[in-house]
C-alpha cells in the first residue's frame, strides 16, 4: 500500500490528511478558533461524588464539569476488591469532595456533556508510552513476530523505573537500547515537571498541553509505513525537518514542499470532506450506504441501489455486501465514527459469505490505529462493532445542530402546520371581539389554510363568524404562523384586497402556477398575483397591470418583461 501524508495549512485552518493509495482514508482538523483537549492534563478539584453512578465530577476549569468514572479512579494496578473482602471499590473509596487531584482528558466535551477524565496519566513518545501509575509493560498487538515482541518486553522491563509502566509502540520495531532510554528519559523529565508544577499551584489549573496537530502527526502517524510527507507551508515545513531531526532523522527525506500546486484540490480533499458529511455513499458497483449518527450510536444500511449484477441474486448480493465492507470500513476512520455500529449488510442465505464479510471488514479496519472491535453477528443478522471513542468526529466539527428542527432532521410539513393553524384560527375566534383575523404565514401554509378554490377559508370564517386574512410572507419560516386580532375597519380593507384592478405594481415572479405553468405566481404584501404568461419569467423583476381582483388572489398581465433582475 502507498502511504502519504498530505498537509494544507493556511490562516484559519490547517488539513492533515492520510491517503492510502491516493485514496482519503483520515482527516485531521485544526481551527484557530477551537482546540483539542484530549491529553490535556489538569489539577482538579472533586466537586460532587456520586455514589449511585459511581463517578465524579471534577472541575477543572473548563465551562462544564469533567466526569470521573470509578475504573478512572483508581490505579490500574490497584486491587479490584477493597481490603477484607468489603466488596468493590466504591467513587467514595476513592475520592472525597474538595480533594485535589491530577487528571487527564481522555475524551473530549461532546454536545451537552462535558470531558472524561481519568488519573491514570499517559504520556507518549516516539517509542513508547509512559505510565506513571501503573508498573506493567505492554507491547503494540501490530508488532507480530513473537521473538521481537519477547526482546522489546525484556528491555523495557530493564528499563522502566520502579513503580511506573512503558507501553511499547509499534515504530519501536527494531530499535535498540539506547533509543528506548532516551525516550524513557524525556518522558521520566516530563512527568517530574507536571508534578512540580501541580505542587505549586491550586486548582483548578492546567498543567500540561499535548502536542499541537502537526507534532502530533510526526509523532504517531509519520511511520516508516509513510511513502511521503507532503506539506504546502515554508514555516511547517522548517518546522517539520527540524523535529524530525530528533524524532526520526532517516525520515526527513520523505517530506516534500509543494508550494506552486493546490494540495487539497490535487488530492480531492475538499470533495472528500464534503462527502464525508453526506448520509447517503454510492458505491462503484451501482450500490450504496446509508449512514445515521446519533451520540452514541451510529446505524449504516446496505442496499443494491442501481447495481443489478450479471449471475444471479446470491452473487449480486455478495458483490454489493464486500464492496460496501470495505467502503464502511474507509467511512469509519474517515469520519471519526466512535462508540457502538452497526452494519445492516443485505441479508444472505450462505454462512460462509457472512463469513468472507467480517474478514473484508477486519481487513480494512487493521489500517486503523484506533482501537476497533468487529464483535461479529447477531441473533438479527446486523454485524456489531466497536470503536473507541477519543476525539471528535468530522461531523460534530465541521456540523451544528439545525436551529429549526434541533438536530432531528425533520421539520413540521406543511400540511401539519395548517392543521395547528386551523387550531390557533378557531380558538383566537372564540376569544377576541375583533370582526377580523390577520393570518400571516409561509406560502406553503397559507395556501393550505386558503384551500383548494377558496374553500378552507370560507371554512374558517364560517366557524369563527370572522373576516379571516391570509397573507403569504415568503420570510417566514414554514413553522411559524402569526395571528393577529384586527379592529380598524380600513385597516381590514387594505388587508382583505391590497390591491385594486387596473393598478400597476413591480412584482417578482416567485414560481410557476401549480396547476398552469404557463404562468407565474408573484406577490404584493403577501397577496397572490396570478401573472399571466409569468411561468417562463420565474425570478425576474417584472411591471404588471392588475385584470381583476378576486377574494384571495388577483390575476395581472405583464406589461414590460424585464424590469431588472
Amino acid at each position: 500500500m502507498y502511504k502519504e501524508i498530505v498537509v494544507h495549512v493556511d490562516d484559519r485552518e490547517t488539513t492533515v490528511a492520510v491517503l492510502e493509495d491516493q485514496r482519503v482514508a483520515e482527516i485531521y482538523l485544526k481551527r484557530s478558533l477551537s482546540q483539542r483537549l484530549v491529553g490535556n492534563i489538569y489539577k482538579a478539584k472533586v466537586m460532587n461524588v456520586l455514589p449511585g453512578m459511581q463517578a465524579a465530577f471534577v472541575d477543572i476549569g473548563l465551562e462544564k464539569n469533567a466526569f470521573l468514572y470509578v475504573e478512572d479512579a483508581v490505579s490500574q494496578d490497584q486491587q479490584v476488591l477493597s481490603p477484607g473482602s468489603t466488596g468493590r471499590l466504591t467513587i467514595s473509596d476513592v475520592v472525597k469532595q474538595g480533594q485535589e487531584i491530577i487528571v487527564q482528558i481522555v475524551k473530549e466535551p461532546i454536545g451537552t456533556k462535558g470531558a472524561r477524565v481519568t488519573r491514570n496519566v499517559t504520556l507518549p513518545g516516539r517509542n513508547i508510552v509512559l505510565m506513571p501509575t501503573a508498573s506493567y509493560v505492554g507491547i503494540s498487538r501490530r508488532i507480530e513476530e513473537e521473538d521481537e515482541r519477547e526482546r522489546l518486553k525484556q528491555l523495557a522491563g530493564k528499563l522502566k523505573p520502579e513503580e511506573m509502566g512503558i507501553i511499547v509502540r509499534t515504530v519501536a520495531y527494531g530499535i535498540s537500547e539506547e533509543e528506548m532510554k532516551e525516550d524513557l528519559d524525556n518522558l521520566v523529565r516530563l512527568w517530574k515537571h507536571i508534578l512540580n508544577k501541580a505542587a505549586r499551584i491550586s486548582a483548578p489549573n492546567s498543567i500540561h498541553k499535548d502536542l499541537e496537530l502537526i507534532q502530533r502527526i510526526l509523532r504517531d502517524l509519520f511511520t516508516e509505513d509513510v511513502n511521503r510527507f507532503l506539506v504546502n507551508s515554508q514555516l511547517t515545513y522548517e518546522k517539520v525537518i527540524e523535529a524530525l531531526s530528533l524524532l526520526a532523522p532517516e525520515l526527513k527525506t520523505r517530506v516534500s514542499l509543494v508550494r506552486d500546486e493546490d494540495l487539497m484540490d490535487r488530492y480531492n480533499i475538499r470533495l472528500e470532506l464534503e462527502k464525508a458529511l453526506d448520509r447517503r455513499v454510492w458505491l462503484k458497483c451501482g450500490g450504496y450506504i446509508i449512514i445515521d449518527q446519533v451520540e452514541a450510536l451510529t446505524a449504516i444500511d446496505v442496499n443494491t441501489g442501481k447495481f443489478v449484477g450479471t449471475k444471479n441474486l446470491e452473487d449480486t448480493v455478495l458483490k454489493t455486501n464486500l464492496e460496501a465492507a470495505v467502503e464502511i470500513a474507509r467511512q469509519i476512520r474517515l469520519r471519526n465514527i466512535g462508540g457502538i455500529i452497526v452494519v445492516d449488510f443485505i441479508d444472505m442465505s450462505q454462512q460462509e459469505h457472512w463469513g468472507q464479510i467480517t474478514k473484508a471488514l477486519e481487513d480494512e479496519l487493521e489500517h486503523d490505529k484506533t482501537r476497533t472491535n468487529v464483535v461479529g453477528l447477531t441473533q438479527l443478522c446486523l454485524v456489531e462493532l466497536t470503536r473507541k471513542k477519543v476525539r471528535q468526529s468530522l461531523r460534530s466539527i465541521m456540523q451544528k445542530d439545525c436551529p429549526y428542527c434541533q438536530g432531528e432532521g425533520k421539520i413540521m410539513s406543511e400540511d401539519s402546520v395548517s392543521l395547528k393553524a386551523y387550531r390557533d384560527i378557531r380558538e383566537m375566534g372564540e376569544r377576541t371581539q375583533a370582526p377580523a383575523i390577520l393570518v400571516e404565514a409561509h406560502p406553503l401554509v397559507s395556501a393550505h389554510l386558503i384551500g383548494s378554490g377558496g374553500s378552507g377559508l370560507r371554512s374558517l370564517e364560517e366557524e369563527t363568524e370572522k373576516q379571516i386574512l391570509i397573507k403569504g410572507e415568503e420570510s417566514l419560516h414554514i413553522k411559524d404562523v402569526r395571528l393577529t386580532a384586527i379592529h380598524n375597519e380600513d385597516e381590514i380593507e387594505n388587508l382583505a384586497l391590497p390591491v385594486k384592478s387596473n393598478e400597476i405594481y413591480t412584482v417578482k415572479i416567485e414560481e410557476p402556477h401549480i396547476g398552469n405553468s404557463y404562468d407565474g405566481i408573484g406577490r404584493v404584501q403577501g397577496f397572490v398575483i396570478d401573472v399571466e404568461g409569468g411561468g417562463a419569467l420565474v425570478g425576474q423583476n417584472v411591471k404588471v397591470k392588475i385584470t381583476k381582483v378576486f377574494r384571495t388572489y388577483a390575476r395581472a398581465e405583464v406589461i414590460e418583461p424585464l424590469l431588472h433582475n
